[in-house]
């Protein structure tokens, strides 16, 4: 199986992947297969697992294990993977790595802890893991205040930048974060810092705009992964109908990123498009009424026609 090591080259879309599950809230090893075959039928260009929008922090070690087993048999080598490992005990972050990279994962995602209050604690943390994994395992810094609770500064990422060459990706999910956003670039341009890959979250509501600012693409889990894919490579192209594209999906994107349900949203539309056979997600968890199902069809209805619009057939 061929393997993948990331590094600050890394661009396009990595789809941050779902976690099936049956309507029972068992672990869906088959559904594992299907969903991975649907990513890749996306033409996605990496995919990260165990991610926060993967319900990581729901499931057993065992059925972590099984979950990235099947995934990296599933895969076999097409695209990069990386897991997210983060926890609060160094011992099983490290474990996780381990098992990770030997299975044949690209790299590992962490985040910082929520008790780190300040830059001087975020920075000796993130030491502690490259010294915990080993100086050989690439690193994605996943910057998400909203998420997390901590705010990571400009000057921090390029410390650990600097004093980290295994850190060699920063997921983006800063909001407001443009301006941080041009501010990293800016300082890779004019003042001699190491560049890092930088991938975008949120949702992917700030696509378009980030991708200007300087991101190489995308890592979210929205359920239009294939929107994502064709949306990046426009802008490269110089295609000005690139935000036509996106603007078409803005009410589904905005409708995904809600808190408390949206992930339960994303795993709706993933299973109408055939990439779930269920959208369960495990309690504690945000459950779908009817009035939530009929707004889910009103707007895929809004979608197949804007596409159509745009002369594109929805999958």
């Amino acid at each position: 199986m061929p393997t993948h090591r990331l590094d600050e080259t890394a661009r396009g879309v990595f789809v941050i992947a779902a976690t099936p599950f049956t309507d029972t809230g068992a672990l869906d090893l088959d559904g594992i297969d299907r969903l991975v075959d649907f990513y890749l039928g996306c033409g996605v260009d990496g995919m990260t697992i165990l991610g926060m929008m993967g319900e990581a922090t729901k499931l057993t070690p065992e059925e972590s294990g099984a979950l990235l087993r099947r995934v990296m048999r599933r895969v076999d080598g097409r695209v990069p993977v990386v897991v997210g490992v983060s926890n609060p005990g160094l011992t099983a972050l490290s474990a996780l790595a381990k098992e990770s990279m030997d299975e044949g994962a690209a790299g590992i995602m962490v985040a910082p802890q929520p008790s780190q209050k300040t830059e001087e604690q975020v920075i000796g943390y993130f030491a502690a893991v490259c010294e915990a994994v080993g100086p050989s395992v690439p690193i994605v810094l996943q910057d998400f205040p909203l998420g997390v609770g901590v705010t990571i500064s400009v000057p921090t990422i390029e410390a650990i930048a600097d004093r980290m060459p295994q850190v060699v990706m920063l997921k983006h999910e800063d909001w407001p974060g443009l301006a941080k956003l041009s501010r990293l670039r800016r300082n890779e341009r004019e003042g001699g810092r190491r560049r890092l890959s930088v991938l975008v979250g949120n949702g992917g509501l700030f696509v378009p705009q980030e991708i200007r600012r300087g991101a190489d693409g995308a890592m979210t889990g929205y359920a239009f992964p294939d929107m994502l894919v064709e949306v990046c490579r426009r802008i490269a192209a110089g295609d000005d109908g690139a935000e036509d594209l996106f603007d078409a999906h803005l009410p589904v994107i905005r409708h995904e990123t809600q808190p408390g349900t949206g992930l339960a949203v994303r795993k709706e539309i993933l299973r109408r498009r055939g990439a779930l056979a269920s959208a369960h997600v495990r309690t504690p968890g945000p459950r779908l009424d009817p009035a939530d199902h009929a707004e889910i069809d009103a707007l895929m209805r809004r979608l197949e026609r804007r596409l159509a619009a745009l002369g594109i057939s929805p999958r």
